[in-house]
């Protein structure tokens, strides 16, 4: 997900030899982590790890110093050209030259992609996947939170100028006008519905506690505290009516949770890990809670309570730079979205049975995006754009 722009070749400069060393660990760690097929592809005529990682990282360098955005092909057919040692590569390992071809092009298109000199596709239009990205107006000083309590509806939050909660809806055929719900925000909000016509909503206050705010379908309550230091803004899930699992980074960089059982609060309790962003938490199934940061290495990280137990922290790859979000469409089923190092919007897809690679879905966005489902063929996305405005895309009808 990292792109780089190149810059010329400057065989003499430090700074730009360490800059590209830099740049070809991490498209290697994006590799490894994210297209394991290249590996078991190069294993299965006789080419090692080791090998491969040279191979690719060869690929890399190479592609890196070329002048000018080339397609993938076109980077191929210069590399086939100047570099000799391809042909000792087939006979070596006696590979059919059409499953060699097959293999390079795919790494070159992998590192292309990923360094942003292949070229960008077209942005999706209406009827084909995703919509276009619109503006919905404001002026955000935190990146949304989105929710829903019926089949097309939305509820988006966000922090305003005068760092109070800010609200708009649609109700199934226009959008609102952004009201304001009070509060001194620290953090972009969270929010979650756990039945028809409620939405509960968390951020941080001005002394670093969690502070949360909800509409019991006749009105807004007023702000409560639920205390502990927060070091990040929140997520929130509801698994079930009235029950609330909340979770926030800590002194500590490890995730806390705090839930409403349908009676009181909890205490907080600690998760582990070490968070370099604010949490994201979904539940797509009774007693099922998934929770998503950005890691040490800006990877993201993901960690689940099953039913029984809370799971150790999983690695899922990618460069974020921002915190991620996530929805679900159904059981068993995570979208998870972030910003990358261009800016663009990344989702990753878990299906049941495995994750999916990343997706490239293109915009340019300024914050930690925010999505919700509100049903089996529907996500929406939202996220603060360059003008600091609420902008919105969706997938479905």
């Amino acid at each position: 997900m990292n792109r780089y722009s190149y810059e010329g070749f400057q065989p003499y400069n430090p700074e730009y030899i360490f800059a590209q060393q830099r740049r070809t660990q991490e498209i290697m760690q994006n590799i490894r982590s994210q297209h394991d097929d290249i590996y078991r592809d190069l294993e299965r005529v006789g080419v090692n790890r080791y090998l491969t990682d040279l191979l690719i990282s060869f690929i890399i360098n190479f592609t890196l110093d070329q002048e000018g955005s080339l397609e993938p092909a076109q980077l191929y057919n210069r590399f086939r050209n100047q570099v000799s040692w391809i042909d000792l590569m087939v006979s070596r390992f006696n590979i059919q030259r059409s499953e060699l071809d097959r293999i390079l092009l795919r790494i070159f298109e992998i590192v292309s992609g990923i360094i942003g000199t292949a070229p960008r596709p077209p942005q999706p239009g209406p009827g084909q996947g995703w919509s276009r990205w619109e503006s919905l107006g404001g002026v955000l000083t935190t990146a949304p939170a989105a929710a829903s309590w019926q089949p097309n509806r939305l509820d988006v939050f966000a922090g305003g100028t005068d760092n109070s909660l800010y609200h708009i809806w649609w109700d199934g055929r226009a959008w609102s006008g952004w009201e304001s719900l009070g509060g001194e925000l620290t953090s972009a909000p969270a929010a979650v519905s756990w039945g028809p016509n409620r939405i509960d909503v968390f951020a941080r206050g001005t002394d670093n506690a969690l502070w949360h705010i909800w509409w019991d379908g006749q009105r807004w309550s007023n702000w409560e505290s639920l205390g502990g230091v927060l070091t990040s803004s929140p997520g929130v899930s509801s698994w079930q009516p009235n029950r609330l699992d909340v979770f926030v980074r800590g002194t500590d960089n490890g995730l806390w949770h705090k839930w409403w059982d349908g009676q009181r609060w909890s205490d907080w309790e600690s998760l582990g890990g070490n968070l370099t962003s604010g949490p994201a938490a979904v539940s797509w199934g009774p007693n099922r809670i998934d929770v998503f940061a950005r890691g040490q290495n800006n990877d993201l990280i993901h960690k689940w309570w099953d039913g029984r137990a809370w799971n150790g922290w999983e690695s899922l790859g990618g460069v974020l730079t921002s915190g991620p979000a996530v929805s679900s469409k159904g059981p068993n089923n995570l979208d998870v979205f972030v910003k990358g190092t261009n800016d663009i919007l990344y989702k990753r897809s878990w299906n049941g049975s495995r994750w999916g690679d990343w997706e490239n879905l293109g915009g340019t966005i300024n914050s930690e995006p925010a999505a919700v489902s509100w049903g089996p063929n529907r996500t929406d996305v939202f996220a603060r754009g360059p003008e600091r405005n609420l902008i919105h895309m969706y997938e479905g009808r």
